[in-house]
């Protein structure tokens, strides 16, 4: 009886572990894919994010993936320049997904 109980409570957990990791969270989605970048971000960094004249540069230039995560976490929440501040309208959460998507390979 026990090592059914002890079976019930692995396979209970194995379930809810995988149910857990199985879903796919906002980080794991590409920048340009992300429907935050495309409302807040693609006016200016473009569609595919390689920066428009006249507007944003490039997010997935060598000179924004050797920026720190820091560095770009302030400058999403604080702005620079033309960049304007999204700290009041982005969450903690949000400004982290964005970093960390700009931070991956290719920002795509």
């Amino acid at each position: 009886m026990k090592a059914f109980q002890l079976s019930v409570i692995i396979c209970s957990v194995w379930f809810a572990l995988t149910a857990a990791f199985a879903q796919t969270s906002p980080s794991s989605t590409s920048l340009t894919a992300d429907p935050l970048y495309k409302k807040d971000c693609a006016k200016c960094h473009g569609k595919s994010a390689d920066g428009r004249h006249f507007g944003g540069p490039s997010l997935i230039s060598d000179k924004t993936a050797n920026m720190s995560a820091i560095d770009l976490r302030n400058l999403i929440a604080n702005g620079k320049g033309r960049m304007p501040k999204f700290a009041a309208k982005l969450t903690p959460e949000e400004i982290e997904n964005l970093v960390r998507e700009i931070q991956a390979p290719n920002g795509k």
